[in-house]
């Protein structure tokens, strides 16, 4: 797409929304989306945590709903926030990977430009708006925060970071593109700064993405952590890195009651993805698995919602719901609604083809308050390389691309301990079609992770972007591919003893995904035995 038909679209959308936006008066609610990194779905409190109190969190909830079945669109961080940001399955524009450290980054990685932010969108509705925190959707000059809708970001771009003041960091905490020196434990910069921009934000309506680094490691000692003598190791550090987060959202709550706004104001809690038990102690009870897995674990995550007045208090909600949805429910709070310059997804997308406008996300205060009846979604779909997962009403189906798929009913067993693919050979094969139905209208991965171990791997073959986990593989496939297709016939394979094996998928090709599930699940095997 060039830049002039790239401009004349966010034109007309810039328009849309400013004649939208005519006549503005105060009760246009102000939308704050807080989003928590690799927190577990048991580690707040109304989640049933016990050894860590989250009251602001908490009270998020009490005075508004909480979602039993709320997912992130990703397990893992950057793909997941772009799929907030989008309004879309992130897949829609090959955004399927984490980028690694900025450094090593692909170049072809963050939220195309043809693809509108939430920002981006309010803004033109007349909202102010600001993002505190982590990014982690865009480094390259005109992907950045400041310049994708947000009058004022105060954070730093990657995927992690230390909370110690002083520290050196290779991504530097920057205001509006230039750096800065912190002076206190991160969280609590990140929440004097979110506060400031509530308070310089009163006068009009104004949209505030907090996105918080914690819990995600490092896990760096605090303060915090000293009100918790009874625990100890991570689980300690842990409880002070989610205290300061409970305790931001607290005090950016405190200042949205003094300046009156607290009825006016929708307010939205969910995690990036679950958590990552061992790496930092997170809990995902009762569900199976953790970050970066298919199992619910990973994906079902912490969520609750409060708008004073608009919505009922106390409630719990069990249907599913997705992160994307709270991009269309903040459009439809600020009188954009899907259905004016953004059509639903299903009736503006072809298969493979990007629609501009088109919306995955759910406007979901008509379901919370009753007047719409059914199910948000009766679907739900995830894909992150050989892995991949389908949700349709109570039934899961999991594929992990190294072992069989597994089919659950969650229902009748949240924690995904009783495989009923070979039991339910019908009901497998219908979720695996809605799968492959979803999946004609995605692209292929822009990219992959890299990081200073697989620099510089990720090449692009006849278009398609292929790249090596290992370059071991990498360079074993590119030395055995004879004819330079990017996967290995029979013929050319070294080991042709094991090609049907490795070849998954029976299509007479070995890719190097393939070659590579085929040796981690070796490698899983050598380990049990």
């Amino acid at each position: 797409m060039t830049r002039s038909i790239i401009s004349e679209k966010f034109s007309a959308f810039f328009l849309l929304c400013m004649l939208c936006s005519t006549g503005f008066t105060a009760d246009k609610p102000n939308i704050i989306i807080f989003l928590a990194d690799d927190l577990g779905y048991a580690d707040i409190g109304v989640n049933g945590c016990k050894d860590i109190p989250t009251p602001n969190i908490d009270g998020i909830a009490n005075s508004g709903v909480r979602f039993t079945d709320g997912y992130a669109t990703h397990c893992v961080c950057s793909p997941s926030r772009a799929g907030l940001m989008s309004g879309m399955y992130q897949h829609r524009f090959g955004f399927e990977h984490n980028s690694g450290p900025e450094r090593f980054a692909d170049p072809n990685f963050g939220q195309p430009r043809e693809v509108p932010t939430l920002a981006e969108k309010l803004k033109g509705a007349g909202y102010a708006t600001g993002m505190i925190g982590k990014w982690h959707i865009g480094f390259k000059e005109g992907l950045r925060p400041q310049e994708r809708g947000f009058d004022y970001h105060y954070g730093f771009l990657s995927g992690a970071h230390t909370y110690l003041a002083g520290r050196q960091d290779n991504d530097p905490i920057v205001r509006n593109g230039q750096p800065v020196k912190t002076t206190k434990y991160l969280t609590d910069e990140f929440a004097d700064e979110a506060v400031g921009f509530v308070e310089r934000s009163k006068d009009k309506p104004f949209f505030l993405y907090f996105a918080f680094n914690a819990v995600h490691s490092p896990m760096d000692e605090n303060a915090y952590q000293d009100r918790f003598p009874e625990l100890a190791g991570k689980r300690k550090i842990f409880a002070g890195m989610l205290t300061a987060l409970d305790t931001a959202i607290g005090r950016v709550m405190t200042k949205v009651k003094e300046i009156g706004q607290e009825d006016n104001t929708l307010v939205i809690f969910y995690s990036d993805n679950g958590g990552p038990t061992s790496d930092n102690s997170s809990l995902n009870t009762p569900l199976r698995g953790f970050k970066a897995q298919m199992f619910e674990g990973g994906i079902r995550v912490p969520f609750v919602m409060q708008w004073k007045g608009k919505i009922p208090s106390g409630r719990t909600y069990r249907e599913m719901v997705m992160g994307f949805d709270c991009h269309t429910t903040a459009l439809a709070a600020a009188g954009i609604e899907s259905g004016i310059g953004f059509q639903p997804v299903e009736n503006s997308r072809q298969a493979g083809s990007l629609s501009h406008g088109a919306l995955d996300g759910v406007n979901l205060i008509p379901f919370i308050n009753g007047k719409q009846s059914g199910r948000p979604h009766e679907q739900l779909f995830w894909r992150a390389g050989q892995q991949h997962a389908a949700r349709v009403g109570d039934w899961k189906l999991v594929d992990t691309r190294i072992e069989p798929p597994m089919l659950f009913n969650l229902k009748e067993d949240i924690s995904e301990s009783k495989d009923l693919a070979a039991t339910q050979p019908d009901k497998l094969k219908e979720l695996q079609s809605a799968f492959a139905e979803w999946e004609k209208g995605t692209k292929p991965a822009l990219w992959v992770r890299q990081d200073g171990r697989t620099e510089g791997i990720a090449t692009k073959a006849k278009g398609k972007a292929t790249s090596a986990a290992g370059s071991r593989i990498q360079e074993a496939l590119k030395t055995a591919d004879k004819n330079g297709d990017g996967k290995l016939s029979q013929e050319e394979y070294p080991q042709p003893a094991i090609f049907k094996d490795v070849d998954k998928d029976n299509d007479g090709f070995a890719t190097r995904e393939e070659i590579q599930a085929y040796y981690q699940a070796r490698r899983a095997t050598t380990k049990k035995e």
